[in-house]
C-alpha cells in the first residue's frame, strides 16, 4: 500500500463525497466507506484501508455472510454478459477468465456451485495474484475446508482485492488534485 500519497484532500472530503469516491472499493458495499469516514483524519492509505476493513470485520455473522454474497462468481459468462462491476470485470479478465475453454468454464461452474452450496457464499480470491490455473487449484483446495476457515480466507482475499482498488482510487484522486492545483 502506497504510503507517500498526500491524504489531506481525502481527509477534507465531506461524508457524501468520501462515500462517492470510495464507496465502490468494496463490492456493492458503500457502507465500508461510510463507516470508515468518522475515523478521519487518516494518517496513511493503510489506516484508511484498515478503517474500511474494520467495518467489515465488525459485522455480525449474518451480515458478514450477506456481504460475502454481494461478490460475483468467477465466470467467463459473467464477464461476457457485463453483469459485474467494472472492477470485478477487469480483475477477472486479468486472470484470463474471459478466455477459458468450454471445458474450463464447465469445471469452474461446477466448482463454484459446490463451493456455494457447501459454504453459503461464493468463492472469493484476489484473482490478480493468481494465474487461471492457480485459481482453479485454490478453489479445489479450499472447497472442503471448514466454513469458518473460508470466511477468514474470504476476508483476507477481500482485503487484498480492496487494497488494490483503494490504491487505484487514491492514485486517481492524487492525479486529479495535482492537475487542478
Amino acid at each position: 500500500m502506497s504510503q507517500s500519497i498526500d491524504l489531506a484532500p481525502v481527509n477534507a472530503l465531506d461524508q457524501t463525497a468520501f462515500v462517492r469516491t470510495f464507496g465502490s472499493v468494496f463490492e456493492h458495499f458503500p457502507q465500508a466507506a461510510d463507516g470508515a469516514w468518522p475515523r478521519r483524519p487518516f494518517a496513511s492509505a493503510r489506516a484508511l484501508h484498515d478503517a474500511m476493513m474494520d467495518v467489515i470485520r465488525n459485522l455480525d455473522a449474518q451480515a458478514q455472510c450477506d456481504f460475502l454474497n454481494l461478490h460475483p462468481l468467477l465466470s467467463g459468462a459473467n464477464i461476457r454478459a457485463g453483469t459485474m462491476t467494472a472492477d470485478s470485470n477487469a480483475e477477472q479478465k486479468s486472470a484470463g477468465l474471459d478466455a477459458m475453454t468450454a471445458q474450463q468454464e464447465a469445471t469452474l461452474e461446477r466448482q463454484n456451485a459446490a463451493y456455494l452450496e457447501r459454504h453459503g457464499f461464493p468463492f472469493i480470491i484476489c484473482v490478480r495474484h493468481y494465474t487461471r490455473e492457480g485459481i482453479f487449484a485454490a478453489l479445489e483446495r479450499r472447497l472442503d475446508r471448514a466454513t469458518h476457515q473460508e470466511i477468514d480466507e474470504a476476508l483476507a482475499q477481500i482485503a487484498a482485492i480492496t487494497r488494490g482498488r483503494l490504491n487505484e482510487r487514491l492514485g486517481a484522486l492524487e492525479r486529479l488534485t495535482v492537475s487542478v492545483t
